[in-house]
């Protein structure tokens, strides 16, 4: 059949939907026609038609009705040519409004082609339908149909690519926020992982993220590896990939290949970062578009984790620090503090408290018996038993940790005021400055007051000797539901070996 010659003048002959069998997906098309001879020479027509080296997908619709069960069977359909006249006179208009009304697709390109366009005059069909062509078919020639699918699937293609790049845009905000929410390096690593196999639909096949230790021209570049996809114990990268990245390094920027991305980023402190991310298959103009932005998310969000993580670090010396100079003051071990935070963050976590808040418990602890800093030397470490005045003294230290620790804006700070206030309230009542009871005492000061005497009674004090652990088993026990919540009683005593293992990484 010539090309020049009307598509639907020509004799109809019969042929079979055929899809071109390659690596490349084919572009799905809908006929939607009740005119048999129609689908015949429209299928010879397109028979061996490609686009981007993808073949088409024929699909065959007789109807209205028809058409839209394949339509919802097959979402991905990037073009649609639709008769008007089917089953009722303006079937096909009422097909186009199910699709972009009911549907909600805008992205299928509709073109409508009529043999009867009385019924559906071409000015008014154009204004009030969101369709983006239309043609009689007696002036639709061979040429003209393939011309007609070139710039349909051309449009189709540019939709979808706007899509992916909006759907990319929002995982990466999405990822900003996730990113933000982190609170350590470690959960950073993590989610860089994770977020760049979602990204590229990977599955973790090669991904490094790494800071450079040293940037000076005159020694070799060295690496810290922040993340990886295949951990090593040494945390080194294969010589390879420090090669790449080392001329990374070099040349000040980002590195866009179609085995690999190398994104180089740099933070606010002038710190450089690296991203090396490789792919089994071809990575495209896409994946290194939104691995860039990517990057950039990761230098802003890295330089945050980090100063929080010093921050954070600077705060637990400081209050061990503080702790300690109380400790040794009263001649004691500064241990203890490490271990009350360390018994404190471990019941804090079996009792179901967040993360965040059992970091805050264990970052306050040590500065529970703060007050002691006030109390005289003579009471504070007389070697036999306080007389009534002296213990009503020594009594007056958790009072006046608050006190010294109350006015802070520092959560931290906050927190300690609250275990020095509440470290020896009873959960029935006895206890002191307040006689708080039960759920009254805080959480924090419940914890640290279990921790505290369960380490207390193991080590040696001024006054007395540690006790053998069968002892300070029974005496909590004992105190169950007396001095100590029952609840977090039941925790040490069921974990026992963990609180051990505590007891024996911070010996005296």
């Amino acid at each position: 059949m010539s090309n020049d010659v009307f598509l639907f003048n020509d004799e109809p002959q019969h042929a079979e939907t055929e899809v071109i069998v390659n690596n490349a997906m084919p572009w799905q098309v809908l006929i939607v026609d009740d005119d048999k001879s129609i689908h015949e020479i429209t299928t010879l027509v397109l028979n061996n038609f490609e686009f981007e080296q993808r073949p088409l997908q024929l699909l065959h619709a007789f109807s209205a009705n028809e058409a839209q069960q394949l339509i919802q069977q097959h979402p991905d359909i990037a073009l649609a040519i639709i008769d008007v006249v089917m089953e009722t006179q303006h079937a096909g208009l009422e097909l186009i409004k199910f699709i972009r009304e009911q549907l909600k697709n805008q992205r299928m390109r509709l073109i409508l082609r009529t043999g009867q366009p009385g019924e559906a005059p071409e000015e008014h069909v154009i204004r009030d339908y969101d369709i983006n062509d239309y043609k009689n078919k007696t002036e639709v020639t061979a040429i003209k149909l393939k011309t007609l699918l070139y710039a349909g699937l051309r449009s189709y293609r540019d939709i979808c690519f706007i899509e992916q790049h909006k759907i990319g845009l929002e995982k990466i905000i999405g990822c900003t926020t996730s990113f933000l929410r982190c609170t350590s390096l470690r959960e950073f690593a993590s989610l860089i992982l994770s977020q760049v196999a979602f990204l590229l639909g990977l599955e973790r096949e090669q991904i490094y993220c790494c800071a450079a230790i040293n940037s000076t021209p005159q020694t070799p570049l060295l690496l810290d590896v922040i993340a990886s996809s295949t951990p090593s114990k040494s945390n080194e990268l294969p010589a390879d990939v420090v090669e790449k990245i080392s001329q990374v390094q070099i040349n000040k920027q980002s590195y866009y290949a179609d085995d690999c991305f190398i994104g180089y980023f740099t933070t606010h402190n002038g710190n450089e970062n690296f991203l090396y991310v490789s792919k089994g298959s071809k990575l495209e103009q896409a994946d290194h578009q939104l691995l860039n932005y990517f990057s950039h998310n990761i230098a802003i969000a890295y330089e945050n984790i980090r100063l929080r993580e010093l921050m954070r670090e600077s705060q637990r010396e400081l209050s061990y620090i503080l702790g300690e100079a109380v400790e040794k003051r009263s001649k004691e071990t500064g241990s203890h503090v490490k271990r009350v935070a360390n018994y404190s963050y471990l019941l804090a976590i079996k009792c179901g408290l967040s993360e965040y808040e059992a970091e805050k418990i264990k970052l306050s602890s040590p500065l529970h018996d703060l007050g002691k800093i006030a109390i005289p030397d003579h009471i504070l470490n007389k070697p036999g038993k306080h007389d009534a005045d002296e213990w009503a003294i020594m009594q007056q230290h958790a009072y006046l940790g608050y006190q010294i620790l109350q006015h802070s804006t520092n959560e931290i700070l906050q927190m300690g005021a609250i275990i020095a206030h509440q470290h020896h309230e009873k959960w029935n009542g006895k206890g002191y400055p307040q006689g708080l009871s039960g759920h009254n005492i805080h959480i924090a000061g419940r914890i640290t007051a279990l921790a505290d005497v369960f380490d207390a009674l193991g080590s040696d004090r001024c006054y007395k000797k540690a006790w053998p652990l069968e002892e300070i088993i029974e005496l909590i026990r004992n105190e169950r539901g007396q001095h100590f919540d029952p609840t977090l009683a039941d925790i040490l005593l069921n974990n026992l070996d963990a609180f051990l293992v505590i007891r024996d990484a911070y010996p005296d």
